[in-house]
């Protein structure tokens, strides 16, 4: 990963929303096509039992099958005809066609913007120095606001169930460094798979011949992240993750520069169906189009029938999923909005470039995807103080937890507001800390407070890294990690295999009822002190049990884990 494309995974906006880099639709099956000006498609028969009318749609619309995802009915299909999608739509026995183009991001405003980190006093080194730990913990315990708010401790859950290694979590994103010690104990690097071929135009030049990177490797480091969250074990370095016993599975969807494709998304979640993984991460959101419509007036037909097809096709992947026992887990999105009262959408499509348009938001036929499809268990950001994070979206309909994502402007008016100790700690592959400019690579010692090293000599050869991050892709996977301890302490022996499975509703019961209530602080949460405009404030509706902001509750880990024991989960 570049230094520039690193700076910007470590910015933070005014509003933390989906990249907008413009690229060519290209295929991500193979390096060669990279380099070509054939476009590549997902083709989706009506039949999802049967693709043989999607084969035959791409002959007939003069295309070339090249891949088959039979498990959904669909088939990838290449064509250097400008009019293919229209005409293999037309096609009797075909639900949809999609340009297999960008249609997801991995969000590259996770931590603080620049001003932030200029702001930023040397509290991460004196903290280093003054650690108070006890001999169960690990030695960046003291850290981790996030564990001990959802009771996620050497006295709670850890001490209940630290989860079990037949439990597979899958972690769709960027990739895993499965070589970092805080990650390798519990990475399984032979279930693993990357779904994605690097692109030079996006990606810069491939590490590796066939463009294609190994399954234990992360040019990104969000990944890395989101699965030192869920699993980072209890080993004496670092930190410890929700569910720290539990096997890791990294199945890549993300290329290098954080843009997610439709095709390895759709195989991602396939392939999880397969192998019996039991709980699967996404924390990244659709695009082009920040809400995928039905048939917005603003859209041509062609935009209609794209957005319609891309919400079939990841919906077909997500039921598969949901009938093979993976319990499904998505962030909510950075964009500071009320999905139930969706703003007017002045950023779709971001491609191809200059096309954006404004569009009315209809909250019936309008769908974020992947966290409002059914299935799928939705998740809000809260700060350490439990105030919902400014960029985190919420929604009555849409917010099903929250959960620890990170705030840097929490705590206003004390000496903990704008400090990097209020976002989220988790591991940083080592590739990524030596290119973020934040590492002298002399001594190998962090240059800010947002990067922690661990090293044994001097020397970043000799060095561990971990960074701190905020987003809704950070509180994903606080309940991802707890979803995979509910099915550690309740799932039934899987009867393929020596691990664990259960029914996804009833993890989801589970969580949701287990979450720890937190009532409206207000019928309108304000962030003026904090330096952010109206735009900012977010309407709480509902009750201590559910609610707009908070969904459920805040995740549980220790009350999941002793509360499913209940008859009425």
């Amino acid at each position: 990963m570049t230094a520039q494309r690193r700076a910007l995974v470590a910015l933070a906006t005014t509003t933390l929303v989906a990249g907008s880099l413009i690229v060519p639709s290209v295929s991500t099956t193979s390096a060669a096509s990279a380099d070509t000006s054939t476009d590549t498609y997902l083709v989706l028969a009506s039949d999802t039992g049967s693709v043989a009318s999607a084969r035959a749609a791409v002959t007939a619309a003069g295309g070339q099958v090249v891949d088959e995802i039979d498990e959904i009915g669909a088939v990838i299909a290449t064509s250097d005809q400008s009019g293919f999608a229209a005409a293999a739509d037309a096609q009797a026995g075909v639900a949809g066609v999609a340009s297999n183009r960008v249609v997801g991001t991995l969000p590259k405003t996770d931590t603080v913007n620049a001003e932030a980190r200029a702001e930023a006093n040397a509290a991460a080194a004196t903290v280093r120095n003054k650690r108070n730990h006890g001999p169960r913990d690990e030695p960046l315990a003291d850290l981790q606001w996030d564990m001990r708010m959802i009771n996620a401790t050497p006295d709670g859950s850890y001490r209940e169930q630290p989860g079990r290694k037949g439990v597979l979590v899958g972690v769709l994103d960027s990739g895993i460094d499965g070589t970092h010690p805080d990650i390798a104990p519990n990475f399984n690097q032979k279930l693993s798979r990357n779904f994605v071929t690097d692109i030079p135009a996006i990606d810069g030049p491939c590490e590796y011949a066939s463009c294609v990177d190994p399954v234990n490797e992360d040019d990104d480091g969000h990944g890395t992240h989101v699965a030192g969250e869920i699993g980072a074990p209890i080993n004496g370095i670092g930190m410890a993750g929700v569910a720290p016993n539990v096997t890791l599975v990294n199945i890549r969807v993300g290329q290098d520069s954080g843009f997610i494709f439709l095709e390895p998304a759709i195989k991602a979640l396939v392939y999880a169906g397969e192998i019996g993984v039991d709980v699967v991460n996404m924390s990244f959101f659709i695009d082009p189009w920040l809400f995928n419509c039905q048939a917005n007036p603003a859209d041509s037909p062609e935009e209609q029938a794209e957005q319609r097809t891309i919400v079939t096709a990841t919906q077909r992947a997500i039921n598969f999923a949901h009938r093979h026992d993976v319990t499904m887990v998505a962030a909510l999105g950075n964009e500071n909005s009320d999905l139930g009262n969706p703003p007017t959408d002045t950023t779709s499509p971001d491609y191809p470039p200059n096309t954006e348009k404004t569009r009315t938001i209809d909250n019936a036929t309008c769908l974020t995807m992947p966290t409002e499809a059914n299935h799928v268990i939705s998740v809000a950001a809260v700060g350490p103080s439990t105030k919902k994070a400014d960029y985190s979206n919420y929604g009555l309909e849409q917010n099903d937890v929250s959960a620890p994502g990170g705030f840097y402007r929490d705590f206003i008016g004390t000496p903990q507001n704008r400090t990097a100790g209020n976002l989220v700690l988790g591991p940083m592959p080592h590739n990524v800390a030596l290119l973020s400019g934040e590492v002298d690579l002399t001594t190998g010692q962090p240059l800010d407070d947002f990067v922690i090293a661990d090293c044994s000599a001097p020397g970043p050869q000799n060095c561990a890294y971990w960074q701190y991050l905020q987003g809704t892709s950070m509180a994903s996977p606080h309940a991802a990690g707890v979803a995979a301890l509910i099915v550690s302490e309740f799932g039934d022996r899987d009867r393929h295999g020596g691990g664990l499975t259960m029914d996804p509703d009833r993890v989801e019961r589970i969580l949701r009822r287990t979450a720890t209530d937190v009532a409206c602080p207000a019928p309108v949460i304000t962030y003026a002190d904090e330096g952010r405009d109206a735009s900012y404030d977010a309407a709480c509706v509902g009750d201590a049990s559910r609610n707009s902001i908070y969904g459920d509750g805040i995740v549980n880990a220790l009350a999941a884990v002793q509360g499913g024991h209940h008859n009425h989960d």
